[in-house]
């Protein structure tokens, strides 16, 4: 039995080992192996079980005489040591043997200069079809000529950790050794934590690379090449925006600024399905089809069809899909140097003013302050709009200072002459986020 390698990460004896398997392949595992159902429209639907959205308390980053002077310990970027990183890694590897391991080799990020290989090895199939779906998809070629993967990431929603033996806050654990170049994942089905791990991964590695990561959407006039790019947390209108069918979409949610212009580091989206329409969202709405993953979005057990206005698991409902389901796709995804910068506040108390044009400093400010409300379902114990600073818009996923972030901004700013607006969606979209395009 071919192992493609997984013995030497300590995974022995596996019952079998798949690698690049097609999303038709690894739907049929799915189905045959009771992890979901399809829907009328040929997508694989879900639950996720206790989590049905980011674990922030359980999220960690090894701590280590390398990096230890540049990441920015705190509530958000927890250490662990080496020792207990290892101990958990080898339980997981144990965990895995007997079982069927899905491979996905990969790659993050559109721009071949500053491109990332990532293995990410699954317990479950419908996990790795999401994964499959949401990174950048390697050619035959290839894939043949794939090498070592830059970093690995094992996902095994089906171990749980002892708290008390494990030195973690719940079963769950997400922990990152970025000396070791390898990330961990378990107690947690809910698959966004692969996609923020790859993520937390670039928003480290690029900044040593002169590229600025970014919590951001981006999108692109098609006959001009303008480039825009909005940032915010889940649930402020990132998806909404780039998907306008009257731009080509280079990404919704992971993008990098180079001196080249902007590339998206992932290869599909992962949009929030809570109240889709297909008149409001047209294309989310019929990317819902064969090949993608929806989580947690209840489905009418007789006909198949889903309740998009259902939230009764979670607010936070989700669909995973490749970027080509998207009609007006910009492939592959890169745009150029942006010409508007929107930063995406959701305001819910009326602080802030429906729109702002800021200048560098001002910009780098709120880069820096990020103050905004969480929205219903996007953490777990969120079920109503809270206020919030989130640093760079994007705090739980960037592991150094922010000011490390926020001096590329201004650098690229003042390079540039890139337009900085912020829009309170609270008050803006009240206009209908058609204005806000004529911002861009």
């Amino acid at each position: 039995m071919e192992t493609y390698g997984i013995e030497t990460l300590g995974i022995v004896e596996p019952k079998a080992v798949y690698r690049n398997l097609t999303p038709a392949e690894l739907t049929e595992f799915a189905l045959k192996r009771g992890e979901g159902k399809l829907n009328s429209t040929g997508a694989l639907v879900v639950t996720t079980g206790k989590y049905t959205g980011r674990s922030p308390k359980d999220k960690f980053i090894v701590d280590t005489e390398t990096i230890h002077d540049e990441i920015a310990w705190g509530k958000v970027n927890r250490p662990i040591s080496r020792e207990k990183f290892n101990a958990i890694k080898g339980k997981i590897t144990a965990y895995l043997q007997n079982r069927e391991v899905f491979i996905f080799d990969g790659f993050a990020g559109a721009d071949k200069k500053y491109t990332q290989k990532f293995r990410v090895i699954n317990e479950l199939a419908s996990q790795n079809l999401f994964i499959h779906q949401l990174l950048i998809r390697p050619t035959a070629e290839e894939l043949k000529n794939y090498g070592e993967a830059d970093y690995t990431i094992i996902c095994a929603p089906g171990f749980k950790c002892v708290p008390e033996v494990d030195g973690v806050n719940s079963e769950a654990c997400i922990a990152i050794d970025y000396e070791a170049h390898t990330i961990i994942i378990c107690g947690s089905q809910y698959s966004g934590e692969i996609k923020k791990s790859v993520f937390a991964t670039m928003n480290y590695v690029m900044t040593k690379k002169n590229v600025l990561p970014m919590h951001c959407s981006a999108n692109m006039d098609p006959v001009t090449g303008e480039t825009a790019v909005f940032f915010g947390l889940s649930g402020t209108g990132k998806t909404t925006l780039s998907a306008d069918p009257s731009r080509k979409l280079i990404g919704d949610d992971e993008h990098g600024w180079s001196p080249d212009g902007v590339f998206n580091f992932e290869g599909g989206c992962y949009a929030k399905c809570i109240n889709l329409t297909e008149e409001n969202e047209p294309d989310i709405y019929n990317a819902i089809k064969f090949g993608s993953l929806v989580e947690n979005v209840i489905m009418n057990p007789e006909t198949r069809e889903l309740d998009f206005f259902d939230g009764s698991l979670t607010e936070n409902t989700r669909v995973g899909y490749p970027i080509d389901y998207i009609n007006n796709a910009q492939v592959p995804s890169k745009g150029g140097i942006p010409k508007v910068v929107v930063f995406l506040t959701a305001d819910a108390f009326g602080v802030l003013p429906p729109i702002s044009r800021l200048d560098k400093n001002a910009a780098m400010y709120h880069f820096v302050t990020g103050f905004t409300s969480k929205l219903a379902g996007t953490e777990r114990g969120v079920t109503e709009p809270q206020p919030t600073f989130s640093t760079l818009f994007g705090e739980p996923f960037m592991p150094m200072d922010a000011s490390v972030y926020a001096k590329m901004l201004g650098d690229k700013l003042d390079q540039y002459g890139t337009k900085v607006y912020l829009v309170n969606i609270k008050l803006y979209s009240c206009y209908g986020y058609r204005c806000i395009k004529r911002l861009i």
